[in-house]
């Protein structure tokens, strides 16, 4: 008679904290920048979202303002060293950069760091045609059949943008994972030990963190196409071009200048402050300040930002 054990599940808390400094997408990180803040859920905590807040200010002596629930990750395999299954509820909260943490191996990190193929501004990055490109597809020719390879084929190319498919700015997470299933990132190499995948740009992180931080920046990517979201991560007077390059930041793609302009003034949703931006080089442009009441309107009825293509 075989005597069976429960295992037991403990639940984390894990916080994808954004900010944009200097036109720059930011991410906190823990662990020497290997991890994102994280924390159990307890018995003390009044809430999941108040153990979240509670752990990240500990953690980073950094205090969260706008946050939304992400999702939950409860796959099988997911465990701790004692061998209890981990499931991990993410948070996404938006904020600014404050400097320096004071918190030994706490930092901001910029997302690309994680993610270098995800960044477009100035074009396709070289690591998709040197490396991921050619990878992929000696992953797709390694298919056990023809039926398996036509559906990796189709793979690749709808979510890379491939053979004659646009690239979709949102689809962060299904790259990931299929670079994860072909075993092209080290994380890969950890869960199915299947030994060193090979090395790509971009830094592996803890557990599956870099997984949920892919989640995150889906999140925020196709959040800012309806809801003015992308203010809370301005400072309270702002050129319009510090607006753009914000939002061309978190995109990952540039933006076509007049076209960005012109349906930010048709959406009302900033207001000219009086005042000049001053000591930047060049000719001193206006300040703007969003608008609390417009704001509040597009909260309930949905706002898009534009994110039309640059010509």
């Amino acid at each position: 008679m075989t005597e069976s054990v429960e295992r037991s599940v403990h639940a984390e808390l894990v916080a994808v904290l954004v900010a944009v400094t200097n036109g720059e997408p930011r991410v906190l990180t823990t662990d020497d920048a290997r991890a994102l803040p994280a924390g159990p859920f307890e018995l003390s905590h009044r809430s999941l979202q108040a153990g979240l807040r509670a752990w990240v200010e500990a953690q980073t002596h950094h205090p969260l303002g706008y946050v939304e629930q992400l999702y939950t990750f409860a796959d099988g395999d997911r465990s701790d060293e004692s061998g209890a299954r981990v499931m991990s509820v993410s948070y996404l909260g938006l904020t600014r950069e404050a400097g320096e943490t004071g918190v030994a191996q706490v930092g901001w990190q910029d997302w690309y760091r994680y993610f270098p193929w995800e960044d477009r501004r100035a074009g396709t990055p070289s690591v998709l045609d040197e490396l991921i490109v050619p990878r992929l597809r000696a992953w797709c020719e390694g298919a056990s059949d023809t039926a398996m390879r036509n559906r990796r084929g189709q793979r690749i190319a709808i979510t890379f943008g491939l053979d004659g498919a646009a690239w979709n700015e949102d689809m962060v997470l299904q790259r990931y994972e299929l670079l994860f299933e072909a075993g092209l990132v080290p994380e890969a190499g950890r869960r199915h030990a299947a030994g060193q995948a090979a090395a790509l740009p971009g830094e592996p992180m803890r557990h599956d963190h870099r997984r949920i931080l892919a989640t995150g920046i889906a999140r925020l990517r196709a959040k800012i196409k309806y809801r003015p979201v992308v203010f809370e991560l301005m400072p309270a007077q702002f050129t319009l071009l510090q607006l753009q390059q914000a939002v061309e930041a978190l995109a990952g793609r540039g933006l076509h200048k007049q076209n960005f302009r012109r349906l930010i003034e048709q959406q009302a949703l900033v207001e000219e402050t009086g005042e000049m931006a001053t000591g930047t080089a060049g000719r001193p442009a206006k300040l703007f300040r969003f608008r609390r009441d417009v704001l509040l309107e597009r909260a309930i009825a949905g706002s898009k930002l534009p994110l039309s293509r640059a010509l």
